[in-house]
């Protein structure tokens, strides 16, 4: 077996059962890669020196393709259904043999690091990868460790990714020849069948997503994170569409990370070492610090040149939509590293309601807070059909119901023993319509909203008047600096009113038939803080 850049831990790779001569490269550089990828032919270099890939047939998840092992440890924790989708454990066995065989001539790239910013809480990582890119997106993403870390490193879980190895449905368990399989018991994640990266890494999302809240009471989030000058840190909710991103990249404060944190007795860590963007129609106007971090180590994926260059042309969708980028956190310079921060004094969850329905700010009580949480609302724009449009609702728990392996009242629960331990304000923000539905209203405008979240992130927000909204019972400000006062009430700005209560009264309904599927098994106190509930007002 031939070894490059060998450590003395990090090369045992027993658990392949394999004597077989082969190539092992081990926590290569980046340069290093980025070189071995050119020459197996597996991507381009760009015009800023950022490596280019495809991710082959898939461009994205597979959820329908993501499993985990059923057995002693997960049969009655895991939540188990579309989204949580129950594995054999004789069939994960056989298929780990056959992809152990599969491996035993192949060059491979290893790595070792890190899923966790906080010592205490962060899981040691063995990546295997077939190919160098793969190991590249690993080297951005997961948190790098010193040689002197390497040289005593331990792993604790286990990636084995190879795209070009696929399963054989009829006798493997899988439903097709793709697949990512977690073991929670073995603390093994199986990969094949697909070249989509982001598996790697929202594989281990899913990992802490169980360990921390079940093994330890720690919240685990699906969110982005920052702080500001006096160490007063804020989460930020929210699906696609919604403006996470852009409101959490705030030049006045430092960024935490940009989606995955957990929340300790102490206060906020970054599961990641690096930003996994969209970058679909980027432009330096509207992203500069993406724009700047895709250089030399950065990786783009699915997106093609433009004519007779070695530019990215950002516009072009001709492979996919979900074109994206992967890039360490060290590439944004106000990055703050190690990515901790202490307790966080607000949360925003941020919703695109294309109903024109939420106010533009409110302010949730705890009850509320885990309500809406379970909730995750957003709605986006269908496309036009005979020149209508409509809006569509989408609910996604916990703003990341594809990555939560526990019912979604374990998170929110935590959530709700935060804000009351920490006294944290939560605020729901609405970055959607207003005036109206999509097609008769407007867009929020991007400086008022990030003037309401300004204000109450300095605190001037929680001293104004507020009233209740009449279906969804939260606060919503009577005023707020540097923003119309008449803009605060949505019902104000609709040209009928009584208009505008009929599709407040529908879009509280929709949200009560949403948590229908929760209802069974969530506490009493997160379902008074339904809409049109009498109780849900109350204070904490």
């Amino acid at each position: 077996m031939q070894e490059i850049a060998l450590a003395p831990q990090t090369s045992d790779l027993a658990f392949l059962d394999s004597n077989q001569s082969r190539k092992v490269h081990y926590n290569l550089s980046p340069a290093e890669l980025i070189e071995t990828a050119l020459a197996r032919k597996e991507g381009f270099l760009t015009s800023t020196g950022a490596f280019m890939a495809d991710t082959g047939t898939f461009t994205g998840r597979s959820p329908k393709d993501r499993f985990i092992v059923m057995d002693h440890k997960t049969r009655d924790s895991v939540w188990w259904g579309d989204i949580n989708i129950p594995f054999d454990p004789e069939k994960f066995e056989a298929l780990y043999a056959k992809m152990k065989s599969f491996l035993a001539d192949k060059e491979l790239f290893v790595r070792d690091a890190f899923a966790g910013a906080d010592p205490n809480h962060r899981l040691n990582l063995k990546i295997v990868n077939t190919l160098a890119w793969h190991n590249l997106f690993c080297h951005n993403m997961f948190l790098r460790p010193n040689e002197d870390e390497k040289a005593q490193f331990n792993a604790d879980f286990t990636i084995i990714c190879a795209p070009d190895f696929q399963a054989d449905p009829a006798t493997d368990g899988t439903r097709s020849a793709n697949f990512a399989i977690l073991n929670l018991s073995k603390r093994i994640i199986l990969i094949g069948g697909t070249g989509y990266a982001g598996e790697m890494k929202k594989g281990i999302f899913s990992v802490l997503n169980f360990i921390l809240p079940h093994d330890k009471q720690i919240l685990s989030m699906h969110c982005s994170a920052n702080v500001g000058k006096d160490g007063d840190a804020a989460i930020f909710f929210g699906l696609s569409g919604t403006g996470k991103t852009t409101l959490s990249a705030d030049p006045n404060r430092n960024l935490i990370g940009d989606d995955e944190h957990a929340w300790t007795e102490h206060g906020v860590f970054n599961f990641e070492g690096g930003c996994y963007a969209k970058v679909i129609d980027l432009s330096r106007e509207k992203e500069p610090e993406i724009w700047d971090a895709i250089r030399f180590g950065a990786v783009v994926e699915n997106t093609r040149f433009k004519p007779n260059t070695r530019e990215v042309d950002y516009s072009n969708k001709s492979v996919t939509e979900n074109t994206r980028t992967a890039y360490p956190i060290t590439h944004i310079d106000h990055a703050i590293i190690p990515s901790i921060a202490g307790i966080p004094k607000n949360i925003f969850f941020l919703t695109a309601d294309a109903f024109g329905v939420m106010p533009p700010i409110s302010k949730l009580n705890k009850n509320q807070a885990m309500y809406h949480f379970i909730s995750g609302y957003t709605a986006k724009v269908a496309g036009t059909e005979m020149g209508i449009t409509e809006p569509k609702l989408t609910f996604s728990a916990c703003f990341g119901a594809a990555f939560l392996p526990l019912h979604p009242s374990v998170y929110a629960k935590l959530l709700g023993q935060k804000m009351e331990q920490h006294d944290t304000h939560v605020w729901l923000v609405n970055t959607g319509w207003t005036g109206g539905a999509y097609g008769v209203g407007q867009r929020m405008k991007l400086s008022h909203t990030r003037a309401m979240i300004s204000a109450a992130l300095n605190g001037s927000l929680a001293k104004v008047a507020f009233q209740k909204h009449p279906v969804f019972g939260f606060e919503v400000p009577l005023t707020c600096p540097n923003v119309p006062h008449n803009i605060l009430n949505p019902r104000d700005t609709w040209a009928d009113p009584n208009l505008y209560d009929q599709k407040a009264v529908e879009l509280g309904k929709a949200f009560e038939q949403n948590f229908e599927k929760f209802k069974d098994l969530t506490a009493e106190e997160i379902l008074r803080g339904a809409p049109f509930h009498s109780s849900g007002n109350e204070e904490i």
